[in-house]
């Protein structure tokens, strides 16, 4: 049997937590200590050991955290030894005027969309709930292209998967690890979605709010694109944490890049940037690169609106294979250049989301009472 751990008289608990006082979170520009990430601080002897609680495991910075963290604790004299263990608890999204009806057990919705159809939205939006469940994020999927629901596919979901129901409630897919959601699921493979606009709105609540989603840290949605009725009930119906503009280099997505924004700024729904797709060609056999739509136009889009750029994905053929043949490229290859790409712009998301959600906290809530004072 192992000794129970012991406290060294010359080390204490206050002096690490005096010491990581001085460590800042690089985006939250706090320190550790004041941010309640500094977890289970154990003592034997000269060694030191304490866990990190982020507030995403998706977070990029999260080794150069902790590697500040041991610097600081090893200046304490008497300790040679420090262990720092980092876990995760992700930040949830607060509804803010109560309007909207959040899902129980789901901490933050964010949606994907894009100004026009074509961009590769679908395959990204994919990709990026597969890259938060792979940092250990537990995530669903909800395919809200209800014209064009393409999610299944893409996943390799075959058509006689449907979803079970148990009592009132859908009980989602489960597919490489995140629950999945379509109407695609519902229908059958060919036929056509001629609806007008309340019921594609029924459709959307109902997928929403009559799917038993249980405990998630993130539900992506897949939008259809440009701006219409889905988007705006959406928008009204679940308290949003952001939403991502997918675009592709060329003018004419770009401009309508621009009127994606603006329908989301319309409806207050937070901008976490810009992606995008399909930025450039390598050719697997030289390595030469070729930008084919031009490139670098989404960078410019995102300066020039004042909103993130969230990072390039480049025009590859193990991207579009994986989605045709349903393995995506994240699921089934996690060394893979791409997959990198898609868990760095993951890491991104994951983090603009904790970052809206920790000033909305510092925020002081005014609300009129209709009392004279």
């Amino acid at each position: 049997m192992k000794a129970p751990w012991k406290r060294n008289e010359g080390i204490s608990e206050e002096q690490v937590r005096q010491v990581l006082r001085q460590v800042q979170e690089p985006v939250f520009q706090r320190d550790l200590v004041s941010l309640e990430m500094v977890k289970d601080i154990g003592i034997k002897g000269s060694k030191v050991s304490l866990t990190l609680e982020l507030a995403t495991p998706a977070h990029p910075l999260k080794e150069q955290i902790a590697a500040a963290c041991r610097e600081a604790v090893e200046q304490i004299e008497g300790v040679n030894e420090v262990e720092v263990a980092l876990t995760a608890n992700v930040v949830p999204h607060h509804a803010g005027d109560g309007q909207q009806a959040p899902l129980p057990g789901v901490k933050n919705i964010f949606a994907i969309g894009s100004g026009k159809g074509g961009v590769g939205k679908s395959t990204v939006s994919a990709n990026l709930a597969l890259a938060l469940a792979r940092y250990g994020a537990k995530v669903g999927l909800l395919d809200g292209d209800v014209y064009g629901p393409s999610i299944p596919m893409l996943l390799g979901i075959q058509a006689d998967e449907k979803p079970a129901i148990q009592g009132n409630q859908m009980i989602p897919l489960t597919k490489y690890g995140i629950k999945v959601m379509s109407l695609g699921l519902l229908i059958e493979e060919d036929t056509a979605v001629v609806w007008r606009g309340p019921m594609l709105g029924k459709a959307v609540q109902q997928m929403l709010h009559d799917v038993a989603w249980g405990e998630l840290d993130y539900l992506v949605i897949d939008l259809p694109p440009g701006t219409g009725d889905v988007q705006l009930t959406l928008a009204q119906s679940v308290p949003l944490a952001g939403a991502v503009v997918v675009t592709t280099p060329q003018n004419v997505a770009l401009l309508d890049v621009r009127r994606a924004i603006g329908m989301f700024q319309r409806v207050q729904t937070p901008l976490l940037g810009i992606i995008e797709n399909m930025s450039y060609f390598l050719c697997p056999h030289c390595g030469q690169r070729t930008d084919i739509f031009k490139h670098g136009g989404g960078r410019v889009a995102s300066e020039k609106l004042g909103i993130p750029f969230l990072g390039e994905i480049p025009l590859d053929p193990s991207i579009s294979i994986g989605g045709d043949e349903g393995t995506p490229v994240v699921a089934v290859d996690p060394e893979a250049q791409q997959t990198k790409i898609y868990m760095e712009i993951a890491g991104a998301v994951a983090l603009r989301i904790s970052l809206l959600n920790f000033e909305a906290t510092r925020k002081p809530t005014i609300r009129w009472t209709g009392k004279k004072v």
